[in-house]
């Protein structure tokens, strides 16, 4: 835990929260500032500052959290879908350095915005980019 880490405050339950669930390395909330009905965040207790820094094992129980309360979310508001949404740095739009999922459930006709105008994947991009992982 980093002691002027907000996300951990609230995870280790120093600041209260409205929980929906918790249990030994999570703590999963309701947004504050909610993009639509049932906006969640999924916290871990130990301190990631980003998924970078996050070790695998918490990555992969996070994505299992996320998954059973995405469910429950989506079945129990009627949402139409769901997304999760994981920023890593402030150019991506990270506003607290410690690693957390929304869970932002979708309705018809919301105004939430998470989409982007799809580019253009140039050959000399794709090289490069591929180079990467050969």
């Amino acid at each position: 835990m980093q002691n002027d880490c907000i996300f951990c405050k609230i995870a280790n339950g120093e600041i209260p929260s409205a929980t929906l669930y918790e249990d030994e390395e999570f703590r999963v909330i309701l947004d504050l500032g909610p993009a639509s009905k049932g906006h969640a965040l999924i916290l871990p207790k130990k301190h990631a500052a980003n998924l970078f820094e996050l070790p695998d094992e918490t990555a992969e129980k996070a994505l299992i959290v996320a998954k059973r309360i995405a469910g429950v979310l989506k079945e129990g508001l009627h949402a139409e879908g769901l997304n999760l949404v994981q920023n890593n740095g402030a150019a991506a739009g990270q506003t607290v350095e410690h690693f957390h999922i929304h869970l932002i459930p979708r309705y018809q006709n919301d105004t939430v915005n998470v989409t982007w105008q799809p580019g253009e994947l140039s050959e000399e991009e794709k090289g490069e980019i591929l180079k990467l992982f050969r």
